[in-house]
């Protein structure tokens, strides 16, 4: 029997925030991001509910190593020596020691930093399965197809289930909580590269998929559609920031002036509960921070 579960890890508390995906097949065990490192006892409750230990997981597929995807593997594979983890060979190197990425993630969050992703334990080199791009997974009955959808994240890969037609995209597709009116760019810096991710998502289209699982959060269904709205948005996105940097004094207040004109947009989308907790599964500071970067190395590129 093959089956798709979502995992909810209930990061910083919230219900439908970072979602993991199991898949079931033929008594293989796989988790699709596992989650953060604050959310490890979490996921580890929700598989016992299940009959699952941590022992009995076969494979871990990571979509990207940023922490609210990847931090928790760590954990997994103390727990269970012998996992193996997929993940991107841009992103390998950082699972192995970590310390570069906890820098960069300290810098966007500050004294939260702990709180929100706990403690990153490094994975073994031997637990690796290194990705490029292209290649099938075996896992159980289920065959795996691998694509390479930078964009969001130079590491970052997408996995395709093709006789399920589902998609597990990461972060590639957005923020839209369980299908929801709202689809929101995750856009946090360094990585941040909008030509690279628009053919990203035009691969995730090539594939065909009926349904995409997104890690913030949950299933989304028509996913042409979806990434039709998606693609507006990040262009519409990337518009307003530079134009808060045009008419703004300093990148601070160009940051409020975006921060005010995108909860304005989802404010005609959104009610206001909703419209926070979108708002606290990416950061609409980050989401600035990653545009301007991208603008200024643009900008760079094109006087050189």
């Amino acid at each position: 029997m093959n089956k798709i579960t979502t995992i909810d890890t209930h990061w910083t508390g919230r219900t439908r925030s970072v979602a993991s995906a199991l898949l079931e097949s033929q008594g293989h065990l796989s988790l699709v991001d596992p989650g953060p490192a604050s959310t490890f006892e979490t996921v580890h409750e929700q598989l016992r509910s299940r009959g699952i230990a941590v022992g009995d997981l076969n494979a871990i597929l990571l979509t990207h190593i940023h922490l609210d995807h990847a931090g928790a593997t760590g954990s997994l594979v103390r727990e269970n020596p012998g996992l193996p983890v997929y993940v991107h060979k841009n992103g390998a190197p950082h699972m192995i020691d970590p310390s570069k990425l906890l820098a960069s993630a300290g810098r966007l969050w500050g004294d939260d930093l702990q709180r929100l992703f706990g403690t990153t334990l490094p994975v073994p080199a031997e637990n690796l399965r290194i990705l490029e791009g292209g290649e099938t997974l075996k896992l159980g009955e289920r065959e795996i197809g691998v694509a390479y959808t930078p964009g969001h994240a130079s590491h970052h890969v997408s996995y395709f289930d093709e006789k399920e037609g589902v998609a597990f995209v990461g972060d590639t597709a957005g923020v839209r909580i369980e299908n929801g009116p709202y689809i929101l760019p995750a856009t946090p810096p360094p990585d941040i590269d909008l030509e690279l991710w628009d053919l990203s998502l035009t691969k995730i289209l090539a594939r065909r998929p009926t349904r995409m699982f997104l890690t913030h959060y949950g299933f989304a269904e028509n996913p042409p559609e979806h990434i039709v709205e998606f693609r507006g948005r990040l262009r519409r996105w990337a518009k307003m920031a530079e134009k808060s940097l045009q008419e703004s004094a300093n990148e601070t207040t160009a940051a409020e002036a975006f921060v005010a004109a995108a909860r304005a947009d989802m404010r005609g989308h959104l009610a206001n509960e909703e419209l926070e907790h979108y708002v606290s599964s990416a950061g609409l500071n980050l989401t600035f921070l990653g545009f301007a970067r991208y603008l200024r190395k643009r900008a760079q590129s094109a006087s050189q």
